[in-house]
């Protein structure tokens, strides 16, 4: 693990996670010489969203919230009542939106065989209760960026989130058509004046830093981004993701970032989630390099790890992580 001589364990245990977290002030989750805004996916902390809003602000001290669940529905899914109550409670907390966290895309591509890595959930974004066709699904796809890019404006905020299809264990032959459908898409956003952000992924075709400087490569719009995550390339066993992975991606088309850790191991899977600050990735160096290139994008905890007291303590536990590893960067 890294910084041996400041761990997580004893970080948490001395002044703990909770009662330093509610003691920040806002202009500390800011970060005075960081320019990113930093946020946390709602979910990640509770199902039920006005809580989440309330440990973001009041404990965290966020102004940011990146949107992907509310009480417990995927916001593509979400009836107008509930989106209204949505609004409702980021105002009460005074909180913006960072992006939202689609599914798009995260579904078989057409023609291919299924994916290995595809989860039991199947094809995200797609409600019939019978199991479509892959080609069904690749043409809802154009249904869920529509009802994106209303979220998006309903929300106030210029980006969607994508991934490119779950993995294929040869992807070449579909690579191009993947890219003209992510351009594609793309054209569609930038008419919005909207970004498309493509989250590296480790159960989709672009899964590292490597891979995400062959599609940022591949895929020429301006209006299309990387979603950059060091933790999925570290679970996709890209275990130098900074600064390797990091490395491959052109600076200037990093238009979001979400925030873990991971480790390997010699499990089924390959690795774990584990706490930010305590698994692989060096966050601070990456905190440093994001100050360094002037990113001004969003930097969002994916919590993903899941302690013993369950998704909110876990989060608190990590945003205590992140914002510890944030203040050595800006030392």
């Amino acid at each position: 693990m890294k910084h041996a001589s400041i761990s997580r364990r004893s970080f948490v245990a001395g002044i703990g996670a909770a009662a330093s977290l509610s003691q920040m002030p806002r202009a500390l989750a800011m970060m005075a010489s960081s320019k990113f805004h930093l946020a946390v996916i709602s979910d990640e902390i509770a199902p039920d969203f006005d809580h989440s809003c309330s440990v973001a602000a009041n404990d965290f001290g966020l102004g940011w919230v990146e949107l992907r669940t509310i009480w417990g529905k995927n916001l593509v899914d979400a009836d107008d009542a509930t989106l209204a109550k949505a609004e409702q409670v980021l105002a009460k907390y005074k909180l913006r939106v960072t992006d939202i966290a689609s599914p798009l895309f995260k579904v078989d591509f057409p023609g291919a065989s299924k994916s290995k890595e595809r989860t039991k959930e199947g094809n995200f974004g797609v409600k019939e209760t019978a199991e479509p066709s892959s080609e069904a699904v690749f043409k809802k796809q154009d249904e869920v960026l529509e009802k994106c890019i209303a979220l998006a404006k309903r929300f106030k905020t210029d980006r969607i989130r994508c991934f490119d299809f779950w993995r294929l264990d040869d992807q070449a032959p579909y690579r191009a058509a993947i890219n003209a459908k992510l351009q594609a898409a793309a054209e569609v956003c930038a008419k919005n004046n909207l970004v498309l952000v493509l989250e590296n992924e480790y159960a989709c075709n672009t899964a590292t830093g490597r891979e995400s400087g062959k599609t940022l490569s591949g895929v020429k719009s301006k209006s299309f981004m990387l979603n950059w995550d060091p933790g999925n390339a570290v679970a996709r066993g890209e275990t130098d993701a900074f600064p390797g992975g990091w490395n491959a991606i052109p600076k200037d088309r990093i238009g979001h970032c979400h925030c873990k850790d991971a480790v390997r191991t010699n499990t089924p899977a390959g690795f774990e989630w584990r706490p930010v600050g305590d698994g692989i990735i060096d966050w601070v160096a990456q905190f440093k390099a994001f100050n360094q290139i002037g990113y001004s994008h969003a930097v969002s905890l994916e919590t993903h790890w899941h302690g013993p007291q369950g998704p909110e303590a876990s989060t608190r536990t990590s945003m205590a992580g992140l914002k510890k590893d944030l203040a050595l960067a800006e030392a």
